[in-house]
């Protein structure tokens, strides 16, 4: 029997396994006492057992329909399809808390299991940061969020799912981007335990390196297939409304992005040690004041949770204890870091740190205008908002430069460079960049859009020309193909993830030339837009397994040629009195032509409907932009040199004594 009892107890004691795997690994690297050392593995895999049987646990309780359970009976109901009842246990506050503590035991699994080239003293104290953690979350859990709290006497039916998550992309948009999230508590934890040490070198490089991208590609999915949830799902017809939530994602991914570029230059270099220590605890901790920032009713967004003041209250805590006391310790022995590696400003270090600079300089301004409403609220009472033009104003001029330094950075050498040989290496890139000013300039409106799209193109011009030096394309294909077989994956991975960067830019400065109208029209009026006929064809209803459905059929011609019939529709889920729009989009992957039916006013044939007319430019670019970026770094994943063989550490006392 899997009941929520079960579930309840399995957490109890996955939070009782992680207290011990914080505490007795930092006591067995205090003392070198083996035994207590090699707990810390054990611990962090029986962890993740007992939060799987948990979490599996509340699943059987929503597919089985036990509404004596009030999360299952808050969350779900007897008609809502299968599949939504098993994502729905991530759909809400409580379930959300127990997968983000499932997605860290996994972690802390995972580097018990693929750890085992580490010195042992390194792999305990960074089990042992993740078990302080996990226990953090896990009594979050049990004491002001309990996914099993009973509900008594058990209504015959639940309230049911919010209509606006039953649907395929947000139900998977949550544990991916809490993958990504909780994937840089292994950064988080190696950060630490190397301030604990007091040593940061090449290899503890190497060793961060793998699981910084990897919770990079699965942050920058799960950014995108949120932004991708809200063009096609809340139907206002855009990708990104700078909302304080989406804001709350954006923001670790920015430093998270200078976390693995600072990565490489330690572990090449040995530079750049504090960067990256200080980019680890940043990220993290960014991750975490997300959490609470959607939880605490501090922000209001589409996306935020019912708020709690005692929940709010604990996360301000673990807060408190997490970032306050890792930047503690970190301006503690942070000053014995010895710094390595001189080089020129003028260099592929060089490069990097500007990019750093950029980065966090963008980072800092999305803080800056997500923050500044609620702070002003809280001091002065008044009540303000910061949106689009803000953040287009303070955010694209940094991204201007960033772009430009991006094709330059990974054509320089490293510690010392000139600009003229990489520059002349740049023409290729350069006269692209010219053919697309030209462009730029004769169907975009706006300086920023321009220069934005001139900037994309020269970034993908620099990474192609990048591979090109590399594969040594100019001496034949033959000699390309063989040295291809040769060069690392990451080299390939690094310049795909630029690419994508260059067209998700693209697709961003299309989406800024976007075309729309609000129409209300009967039932066989055509209205114009973009250059195509939107015809009103008619309107029907229907029933589907827990909603009722007013479906428009709306055809679209191009200089009287049929390009497509839409059906977008509007549905009534009666459980829950919430309406929710189903947009009809038709693609070529170029463009998107993108309708929406708004409500019905009078009846019969007098009948009038309000449509939503959309014509999006260059709108998948940014997905697909999005896709190649974690491609890219999936391919540098994949490169076994970065996962093993990590250099050896200078002779230090390493050594175990087994008491």
């Amino acid at each position: 029997m899997f009941g929520p009892e079960e579930g309840h107890y399995a957490l109890a004691l996955a939070c009782i396994l992680a207290l011990a795997q914080f505490i007795l690994p930092l006591r067995g690297a205090a003392k070198h006492d083996r035994r207590l050392l090699m707990l810390a593995p054990l611990l962090a895999v029986s962890q993740l057992i007992a939060l799987a049987l948990s979490f599996f646990c509340l699943v059987w309780s929503a597919t089985h329909d036990d509404f004596s359970v009030q999360n299952v009976a808050a969350n779900s109901a007897i008609a809502k399809p299968l599949l939504y009842k098993i994502t729905g246990t991530w759909g809400n506050h409580e379930g959300s808390i127990l997968l983000w503590a499932l997605i860290l035991g996994i972690c802390g699994a995972a580097v018990a299991a693929f750890g085992r080239n580490l010195p042992a003293i390194l792999r305990a104290r960074v089990l042992a940061v993740l078990g302080g953690v996990s226990a953090g979350f896990q009594l979050f859990c049990l004491t002001t969020s309990d996914p099993f709290a009973r509900v008594w006497p058990a209504p015959p039916d639940g309230q049911g799912m919010n209509p606006l998550l039953q649907d395929p992309g947000l139900a998977f948009h949550p544990p991916i981007l809490y993958t990504g999230y909780v994937g840089f508590a292994v950064p988080f934890a190696f950060a630490v335990a190397a301030l604990l040490e007091g040593r940061v070198d090449a290899a503890w490089g190497r060793w961060v390196r793998p699981w910084a991208v990897a919770a990079w590609c699965f942050l920058t999915c799960g950014i995108a297939l949120g932004s991708w949830w809200s063009y096609y799902v809340l139907g206002w017809g855009g990708y990104w409304f700078w909302d304080p939530v989406e804001n709350a994602s954006l923001i670790p991914w920015l430093t998270g992005t200078a976390l693995v570029h600072s990565a490489i230059v330690v572990e090449k270099r040995e530079a750049l040690k504090i960067w990256t220590v200080l980019l680890a605890i940043a990220t993290f901790s960014f991750s975490l004041s997300g959490t609470f920032l959607v939880r605490s009713g501090i922000l209001n967004s589409v996306h935020a949770f019912a708020n709690d003041p005692a929940r709010g209250i604990f996360i301000l805590g673990l807060l408190a204890l997490v970032i306050g006391g890792s930047l503690l310790l970190f301006a503690w022995r942070a000053p014995s870091l010895v710094a390595g590696g001189m080089f020129a400003p003028v260099s592929r270090e060089g490069s990097l740190v500007l990019n750093n600079i950029l980065l966090c300089s963008i980072c800092a301004v999305v803080v800056t205008g997500t923050m500044y409403p609620p702070f002003m609220q809280l001091l002065f009472g008044r009540t303000i908002s910061v949106g689009k033009p803000f953040f287009d104003a303070t955010t694209i001029p940094l991204t201007l430069p960033l772009l430009g330094a991006m094709a330059v950075g990974t054509l320089l050498p490293w510690k010392r460079a000139r600009l003229s040989p990489v520059l002349r290496r740049l023409r290729w890139g350069a006269m692209a960049a010219v053919v697309a000013l030209g462009i730029a300039c004769w169907s975009l409106s706006g300086i920023l859009p321009i220069l934005c799209a001139v900037g994309a193109v020269w970034v993908i011009g620099g990474s192609l020309t990048d591979l090109a030096g590399r594969l040594g394309l100019s001496h034949g294909f033959s000699h390309a193909w063989a040295r291809a077989r040769s060069l690392p994956r990451s080299a390939f991975g690094a310049a795909i993830a630029h690419i994508g960067v260059g067209i998700t830019v693209l697709g961003l400065t299309g989406m800024s030339q976007a075309q729309h109208a609000i129409v209300e029209v009967h039932v066989g009026q055509t209205e114009s837009l973009a250059g195509y006929e939107w015809t009103l064809l008619g309107v029907h209803e229907e029933d589907g397994p827990n909603y009722h459905a007013m479906i428009a059929d709306i055809s679209v011609r191009r200089h009287g040629k049929l390009v497509t019939v839409m059906h977008p529709s509007k549905r009534d889920f009666a459980a829950q009195h919430q309406n929710t729009t189903e947009v009809s989009i038709r693609t070529n992957l170029i463009s998107d032509i993108y309708g929406v039916i708004g409500d019905r006013h009078g009846t019969g044939a007098n009948a009038t409907y309000v449509l939503r007319l959309h014509y999006n430019p260059l709108a998948p670019w940014m997905w697909l932009g999005g896709l190649i970026m974690a491609i890219g770094g999936g391919l540098s994943l994949s490169d076994r040199r970065l996962r093993v063989g990590a250099p050896k550490r200078a002779a230090q006392n390493e050594e175990v004594v087994a008491s």
